[in-house]
């Protein structure tokens, strides 16, 4: 099983304080013989429904030496996961979750924009040091 992101319980937490229920941590990806391994899952009651939101979420902190190579296997990872939870769990939407400090220095250059735009990622911005989601794009 990989290691846990240095801001994994951060983000735990906010999704708890946000009204989720974590159902797995880690959430594993399991398709045929190929087993992965999310960093959460999530779910909570939608308002006035029967059904529940469903969510799988991979947590990065973009602290590595070269946050354009944290990025590129972020989004190899993000893509991988997105299609077999496709096949596996088609009602779970994927997310990965980022510290405000990466978001609002890192994912705010021009190249990461564009970057982000084509690719659609979805994201939870959360405030790693009151454990509060700040934002959430889709």
């Amino acid at each position: 099983m990989p290691r846990l992101d240095i801001i994994h319980d951060a983000i735990k937490n906010a999704l708890i304080k946000d009204g989720w229920t974590i159902t797995d941590d880690p959430y594993v990806i399991q398709y045929r013989r190929t087993t992965l391994y999310a960093d959460l899952g999530a779910e909570r009651p939608i308002a006035a429904e029967r059904d529940r939101q469903k969510l799988v979420v991979e947590v990065k902190s973009f602290l590595g030496a070269s946050k354009i190579q944290d990025l590129k296997e972020t989004l190899g990872q993000y893509d991988i996961y997105r299609y077999l939870l496709e096949e596996t769990a088609p009602d779970r939407k994927l997310y990965v979750a980022v510290s405000t400090v990466a978001h609002n220095t890192f994912f705010k250059q021009d190249v990461i924009q564009l970057i982000l735009s084509r690719h659609q990622l979805p994201l939870i911005v959360v405030n790693i040091e009151t454990e509060e989601i700040t934002q959430w794009i889709n």
